[in-house]
């Protein structure tokens, strides 16, 4: 089984106290993919989702903003879960963390967790004592205090309640760049049927006309494209 982990928190302390709580829960080994906003984690979501295929895994993700819209919520915006394939996948469900995963049709509702309720159905399962449960509902590091166990309560069988949010109501995907890789390409949230093709092979964006081309290597060299 394979873990990965799609998070904000993405300083060298953080990325490790994720991972090796995550990794002690599952005794499995855990990727790590730090971002920056709620889109490039809705790219890495689908792009992780690809990567896995069919095999068992899980991925947690979470971009979770405190303030604009985010103040509404108690601590911090809900995690839901949804399964895929042989994923189970944990999210923030603000923003645009799951509007790529709207966009394929990858599920169609997802299951919105509250952390006192869940804290209650794994009490017994994890150990763990009320003083705990206390710190976790009002911790400032979800992903590391909560995120894993509710993860791993799931993969272990334990039912957790939920309240279900049909995908219709997560926040569609805009058009525009979620990730640079390091040769300086762009990775778009478009489909081929978001891209008007004129006559002449040019795709129309909103910054001007680019050649529309097959593949990659297919580029003249030093000059820009959509492939």
């Amino acid at each position: 089984m394979t873990i990965t982990i799609i998070n904000d928190c993405r300083d060298a302390n953080a990325i490790g106290r994720q991972c090796a709580r995550t990794s002690a829960l599952f005794h499995a080994p855990v990727s790590f993919i730090g971002v920056s906003h709620d889109l490039e984690a809705a790219g890495n979501l689908v792009d992780a989702l690809d990567a896995v295929g069919d095999q068992p895994a899980v991925i947690l993700v979470n971009v979770a903003p405190r303030n604009g819209k985010a103040k509404r919520w108690k601590n911090g915006t809900p995690f839901g879960y949804f399964r895929c394939k042989n994923t189970l996948v944990l999210a923030s469900i603000d923003g645009y963390v799951l509007s790529l995963v709207k966009k394929l049709d990858l599920t169609k509702e997802i299951c919105v967790l509250d952390i006192p309720t869940v804290l209650q159905q794994i009490t017994e399962h994890q150990n763990l004592t009320e003083e705990t449960k206390r710190q976790i509902i009002n911790t400032q590091f979800r992903s590391f205090d909560f995120l894993p166990r509710a993860a791993f309560a799931l993969h272990s069988g334990v039912i957790l309640e939920y309240t279900p949010l049909p995908i219709e109501q997560i926040s569609d995907s805009p058009f525009g760049i979620w990730w640079i890789d390091n040769f300086g390409n762009c990775k778009t949230t478009l489909l081929r049927g978001d891209v008007f093709l004129d006559g002449s092979g040019m795709a129309a964006l909103a910054f001007g006309r680019v050649p529309f081309i097959e593949h990659l290597r297919e580029v003249p060299e030093g000059e820009g494209a959509l492939i």
